[in-house]
């Protein structure tokens, strides 16, 4: 993938998919903006000081104004957007707080942040790139017993996808999702520790199907939602 020159904005990319996106980015010659929420965030991740990152404090991606504010200067070739949040919880355990917070979280901070780059796209007039990232649940929702709210916002996610795929591929700009399974993550792997790792997708892994969907040698594929579920 040859990212030379062009600009790309990652949304929790101080994560651990995020990480990896960001990693293969600055390997492929991109100039990568990633928002965070708090200080240690930015000072612990690991491409700091790179001379192709651009670190910027964003507190909420779900305030229109302030995603807006970050976007509107850009001069952007592609958008991925990885941050979003996970309830564990049953319905009769998920009040409206809890359905709210996963709808802000995951479905609103990707609408507003698409909405913001395809302004930035049509500023620059050469088309761009979208990468959304649902989840399994979101396209197979009987998988998302106990996790009804996230399940309801990453359904959201994949059906914003092909909407947007479909109302903006004429102007160049190519809409599409990965929807992972379990990652293999530090922290999945500390809240699971007797499953089988190796059947994990890794996240280097979804990484390289982000990376590819984002890149120039994407020339055909829009509004598709990729299913990367490793052998779980």
């Amino acid at each position: 993938m040859d990212f030379r020159d062009r600009h790309v904005v990652i949304t929790g990319g101080t994560g651990a998919l995020g990480i990896a996106v960001v990693g293969a980015l600055l390997g492929a010659g991109a100039t990568c903006h990633v928002p965070y929420r708090s200080d240690a965030e930015a000072e612990r991740f690991p491409h700091r000081g790179h001379t192709n990152l651009a670190l910027m404090a964003l507190g909420d991606l779900a305030d229109e104004a302030a995603v807006m504010r970050f976007y509107g200067t850009l001069s952007l070739w592609a958008s991925i957007h990885i941050a979003g949040s996970f309830a564990f919880a049953p319905i009769a355990d998920s009040d409206k707080a809890v359905l709210m917070g996963q709808l802000e979280s995951n479905l609103v901070s990707t609408y507003l942040c698409c909405r913001a780059a395809v302004v930035a796209f049509r500023r620059g007039g050469a088309g761009g790139r979208i990468v959304n990232v649902a989840s399994r649940q979101g396209i197979e929702p009987r998988q998302g017993g106990n996790l009804t709210a996230y399940t309801a916002a990453k359904a959201g996610v994949a059906a914003l996808t092909a909407a947007l795929g479909e109302e903006v591929a004429a102007e160049g700009i190519l809409v599409n999702a990965v929807a992972p399974s379990l990652m293999d993550t530090p922290a999945n792997r500390k809240s699971m520790p007797k499953a089988d790792f190796a059947k994990w997708p890794k996240v280097e892994e979804v990484a390289a199907t982000i990376v590819f969907l984002a890149s120039p040698q994407n020339a055909v594929t829009r509004g598709g939602v990729v299913p990367v579920y490793g052998r779980v």
